[in-house]
């Protein structure tokens, strides 16, 4: 066997490989940054860089920038295509695209987990979506989920929650262990993973690559980046890959790395780890006895000795030879098509919604605490309204505005919806559990509608007849849709708001900037037409305006208002409104809201389509 060549250190448990090999040819991947909207000069992350990953423990290894986890996301179709000026990624001999996602498993650095789920919830949601109901009973889902959670040793925290800010959960390495468990789900026979030991302490991590190792004995390719193990740790690995600026500076068999450097006259130090050590030359810090090696003239002489080397040139061959058998073949792998059906995966995704809404109490039994808490308040401070003038109008007007304004600004927290959710979104949808559209679906019937509706409909129950509005309950109910209309027309603007930015800090700013204009244009604190006349037209996108004119025009149509010596219809102080008081003018202010609605929430899901789902 020569020098170099991929080897197993433990061939006997080493069952027949069935994971594929992947293989790279000259990768030069630019990334193009832009400040204040000026184009700065392309930096590029990867060199022209080219390398075979077999079966087995593919490591990457290289100092922060080095380019290591550019590397596996280019492999494992996670960067923006745009930035790959050359080269091709061939698995088993076929060109693949993004499509890989539905084939493969990926596991991100930052463990991405549902937190209000246990971690045999969270395995179950991947399940139930990933493994199609055709093929698999919900038996064979919940016996394969079962075993997962045996292979990974987490019988003991089985049904214990993840854990969120306010939910204390499983430990580190129990959530890196069940984001692992996710990927497995689907029995994936390559696997790649960004970093599997970052945030661990020294003895989970050890546990977390020898479960790795396990899997790459039962046939799996398993390609990960890492920093800087420890060396029970990089005994373990079969092949490695060292990167040094974007270049290739070591790709071979792991236990022939020590003495590739050696013959180049480096000496590693008694007690001294080869990680370290590597890590070392490739910094600077350790130096050649033979010759210098040192970067000269902006060039990596590591990388141009490695391209010098009989190992360069032994992938070289290998590669030329795949692409020789695979002339003049379809090279691109075929689309996959998602598991599960459009309707199965709105009932699994809007279930976990629910779910995940039950447990979260500050956003579910908090908002319903709050609405009827500032229903009582709003019905105590205009109790039993009277019909004598002037109070009767004044009293009323007041109590509008101040229940539109309630409506409008309590759902600035929606924005908060896309926001917390946009990592396990982007993740999830890249990885094919699930279509855009039915996580856009599943919040608004399974979020939106039980979690801003109802405690509107609470709210205006309360509240209207404490008020003494009008006892007819045809009004009552043209009262409740309102302000239920209202409502979701602000909550469709802090979607489209949320779906948009990725920061708490400017979705606020720019929900609280339109909120305010359309309060100011609304009507009632600026007469538009004699003022800004200018500006008139902006109320025809007031929520205010429209909200208004609907109440108005459901209280006061048929009220009469009375002092000693005068008497006042309520048609005659919506006229002077300007507010057309028929049938149609009411309605026309409901389409209006419902209109607003539709739009935003259109938008919102455009804006959710178009992401950035790319690293």
């Amino acid at each position: 066997m020569a020098k170099g060549e991929h080897i197993f250190s433990d061939p006997e448990d080493y069952f027949e490989a069935k994971g594929p090999t992947v293989t790279f040819s000259n990768l030069r991947y630019c990334v193009q940054e832009k400040r204040f909207f000026r184009k700065k000069p392309e930096k590029h992350i990867l060199k022209d860089v080219s390398g075979i990953m077999k079966p087995g423990m593919n490591a990457i290894m290289g100092a922060t920038g080095s380019g290591k986890t550019s590397l596996l996301d280019v492999l494992a179709g996670r960067k923006d295509p745009a930035g790959l000026r050359q080269g091709t990624v061939l698995v088993n001999g076929k060109v693949v695209t993004s499509e890989l996602r539905l084939s493969s498993a990926y596991v991100v650095q930052d463990d991405i987990l549902m937190g209000t789920l246990s971690v045999r919830e969270n395995l179950l949601f991947s399940a139930n979506l990933r493994l199609s109901p055709k093929l698999h009973s919900s038996s064979d889902k919940e016996s394969r989920v079962d075993t997962i959670i045996q292979d990974l040793g987490l019988t003991d925290c089985a049904n214990t929650k993840i854990g969120t800010e306010f939910l204390r959960g499983v430990s580190g390495g129990e959530r890196k262990r069940c984001s692992i468990g996710m990927e497995l789900i689907t029995s994936p026979s390559l696997l790649f993973l960004d970093e599997p030991t970052t945030g661990l302490d020294s003895n989970t991590a050890n546990c977390i690559i020898g479960l790795l190792h396990k899997l790459s004995r039962r046939g799996k390719t398993v390609i990960f980046s890492i920093h800087q193990p420890r060396y029970s740790i990089f005994r373990q690995f079969d092949h490695l890959t060292l990167m040094h600026k974007g270049e290739i500076v070591y790709a071979g068999a792991a236990d022939y790395a020590l003495e590739y450097f050696t013959d180049f006259g480096y000496q590693i130090e008694t007690f001294n780890s080869p990680p370290d050590f590597f890590m070392d030359i490739t910094n600077g810090e350790a130096k050649s006895t033979v010759e210098s090696l040192t970067e000269v003239e902006g060039k990596n002489s590591l990388a141009m000795k490695y391209r010098q080397s009989r190992l360069y040139q032994n992938v070289i061959e290998e590669l030329d030879h795949v692409n020789q058998n695979i002339a003049g073949m379809d090279k691109r792998e075929e689309a996959s098509n998602y598991a599960t059906s459009f309707f199965y995966q709105m009932r699994v995704v809007c279930g976990r919604t629910v779910r995940n809404l039950l447990r979260n109490p500050q956003t579910s039994y908090a908002q319903m605490a709050l609405n009827i808490f500032f229903a009582i308040l709003v019905g105590l401070i205009y109790y039993q309204m009277p019909l004598t003038l002037p109070e009767a109008l004044q009293n009323r007007s007041g109590a509008f505005f101040f229940l539109i304004i309630n409506m409008v600004f309590a759902n600035l927290s929606a924005v908060e919806l896309f926001i917390n959710e946009r990592a396990i979104f982007i993740h999830e949808n890249s990885s094919g559990y699930y279509r855009t559209s039915v996580y856009f679906l599943s919040k608004i019937f399974a979020d939106l509608l039980p979690n801003r509706v109802i405690p509107i409909l609470v709210f205006s129950a309360i509240s209207y007849y404490m008020m003494g509005l009008k006892p007819a309950f045809d009004a009552f109910l043209c009262f409740a849709l309102s302000l239920s209309l209202v409502s979701l027309a602000g909550v469709g603007l802090a979607f489209l708001v949320s779906a948009s930015v990725s920061t708490f800090a400017m979705a606020n700013i720019l929900i609280a900037l339109p909120f305010v204009f359309m309060m100011v244009f609304g009507g009632f604190l600026v007469n538009l037409n004699s003022m800004l006349s200018w500006l008139s037209w902006l109320k025809w996108l007031s929520i205010f305006s429209y909200g208004l004119n609907a109440v108005y025009i459901n209280e006061m149509s048929g009220q009469v208002f009375y002092d000693n010596n005068t008497i006042i219809t309520g048609e005659m102080f919506l006229k002077s409104m300007n507010i057309d008081y028929s049938v149609w003018g009411f309605w026309q202010n409901e389409v209006a809201l419902l209109g607003i609605i539709i739009v935003s929430m259109i938008l919102a899901y455009v804006q959710l389509r178009r992401i950035n789902r790319w690293k």
